[in-house]
């Protein structure tokens, strides 16, 4: 039998309307409402027309109920900016993500959550404080996917057709997660999966991460785990041209216009020393881009699980059938952060 959720999530995936999915199947728009509210039971041939047309399978559109993902628990960057269309379809693709997610924690014994809750706490001392329970003192995150991997917080892609949005995370059964745009930069990457850990240490389950408030908190949490000020203070970097910004900037692995900043809150900057330094960078292209930067940070549990997936006679396609998904739709979640395990497991 038809689940109802599954054939809501399948639709919204593909950033599809009850008026458009009636065109691709030739159904009317009632039949298919009534389906999603549980009110009918397509036939076996409907049935396999819509999983034919949602790229799934039937087992996929007649699984286990799952829930959508409520925006409210989502740390959008500009939620009043995007259509219901487009958050309909982040949020759907994510869902999709945490099925694979089921999959993979019903086969490997993964890292134990531990991430701090401190809701409430000033961002700077909060990263502070994380960073300390992490072992991590002052020096600097050499990849930040291992360290919240390490920590059990789950990391997927935005699938190319969210790639309007940053990053985005949430807590989902008490379980962190963290969806990255692998199209970035690769400095760029670490501070949104930084600024995304800020959400989940100062905000989790308990305040609306969308309110405008938490941006900025998320973006100090962000700067200050990265750039710890004990580290920044003690780097000689007062009066900092834009020069040795870029020098420096190598030792965190931080955009320029963040170490710039960094500064700037830090008091090492005046507000004519931090615009000029702006303005030095941004003539070298690093305002809107990253010249010379580092490579993105890939996923190391992921690279395990698919190797070992592999070892045990597991191919892409396999995984893929046993979720209800596509081989595309599997490495969509994936690729960008372990390429060398997505290309090996075929």
């Amino acid at each position: 039998m038809l689940t109802p959720t599954r054939l809501v999530i399948a639709r919204k995936r593909h950033g599809l309307t009850l008026t458009r999915l009636a065109e691709l199947t030739g159904l009317s728009t009632r039949s298919l409402s009534s389906y999603e509210n549980g009110h009918a039971e397509p036939a076996q041939e409907t049935l396999a027309l819509l999983a034919r047309a949602l790229d799934v399978t039937t087992a996929f559109l007649c699984g286990e109920d799952a829930d959508e993902i409520p925006v409210a628990a989502v740390s959008f960057r500009a939620l009043s900016k995007m259509t219901a269309r487009q958050r309909d379809r982040a949020l759907s693709a994510g869902r999709v993500a945490l099925l694979i997610d089921e999959w993979i924690d019903a086969r490997f014994h993964l890292p134990i959550t531990d991430l701090p809750r401190l809701t409430g706490h000033d961002p700077e001392s909060a990263a502070q404080v994380t960073r300390a329970r992490w072992g991590l003192g002052e020096r600097p995150v050499s990849n930040m996917l291992h360290v919240l991997e390490a920590h059990g917080t789950r990391i997927y892609s935005l699938t190319e057709e969210n790639n309007q949005l940053d990053a985005y995370s949430l807590y989902w059964r008490g379980q962190p997660f963290i969806f990255l745009n692998t199209g970035k930069s690769g400095e760029r990457g670490r501070f949104d999966a930084a600024h995304e850990l800020g959400h989940l240490v100062l905000h989790g389950d308990h305040l609306v991460p969308n309110r405008p408030e938490a941006e900025t908190e998320a973006n100090r949490f962000a700067a200050a785990f990265l750039m710890p000020r004990a580290a920044v203070l003690a780097s000689g970097l007062r009066d900092a041209t834009g020069e040795r910004i870029l020098r420096a900037k190598r030792i965190w692995k931080v955009s320029a216009m963040a170490l710039a900043h960094r500064l700037y809150d830090l008091n090492l900057l005046t507000d004519w020393g931090y615009r000029s330094a702006c303005v030095q960078l941004a003539q070298r292209g690093y305002r809107t881009a990253e010249p010379h930067g580092i490579n993105r940070e890939s996923s190391q549990l992921l690279a395990k699980v698919f190797r070992s997936a592999r070892e045990n006679g597991e191919t892409l396609a396999s995984v893929a059938a046993a979720i209800g998904i596509s081989p595309a739709e599997l490495r969509a979640h994936i690729f960008g952060l372990t390429l060398t395990a997505v290309s090996s497991v075929r």
